[in-house]
């Protein structure tokens, strides 16, 4: 039933380990943010197709999908986008609007509350079912001092896969 959902995670797994992936993130007060990620996982949790994305505190987007019901993932298709990659990853939406000076362009997804970047290739429209923040007392020492040596953890969104799907 949910096997639709997975038929193209290679695509997403080779962005994330490549270029990255774009998060895009709509809060309830309409503040859109786009930012790149290069971590994310997708699997079954709770009966669901689940992706769950890993955002840091001091993050813009950290601000706006802790008061969103949703987000979406975007994935370019193989070494395109490189500069809005580049761009949304490295310019923060407090300063900038990365929207308009990204050149993508926003479009409603399959679901009416979810929004994509309409350059993209695969879509994946996730709803917030839960989240937690990365606990530093049970994480590995070795992931400690690899990915956090400023101690500045991520916080995990756990969202429910409603849509995917792929332009070919």
């Amino acid at each position: 039933m949910y096997s639709k959902h997975f038929e193209h995670v290679d695509k997403l797994i080779k962005a994330l380990e490549n270029d990255g992936a774009f998060l895009v993130v709509e809060d309830r007060n309409k503040k859109v943010n786009i930012m790149t990620i290069g971590w994310a996982t997708v699997g079954m949790v709770w009966g669901k197709p689940i992706m769950t994305v890993f955002v840091r505190p001091v993050r813009y987007t950290h601000e706006l999908i802790e008061n969103a019901d949703t987000f979406s993932v975007c994935v370019p298709s193989a070494g395109k986008l490189k500069e809005q990659l580049v761009f949304c990853g490295t310019s923060s939406g407090r300063s900038v609007d990365k929207v308009k000076n990204s050149g993508l362009t926003m479009v409603k997804g399959q679901s009416k509350e979810t929004l994509i970047i309409e350059e993209c290739k695969l879509f994946y429209e996730c709803h917030i079912l839960e989240k937690n923040a990365i606990d530093p007392n049970t994480l590995d020492a070795g992931v400690i001092k690899s990915y956090y040596p400023n101690r500045d953890f991520h916080t995990v969104y756990y969202g429910e896969i409603k849509h995917s799907h792929i332009r070919e």
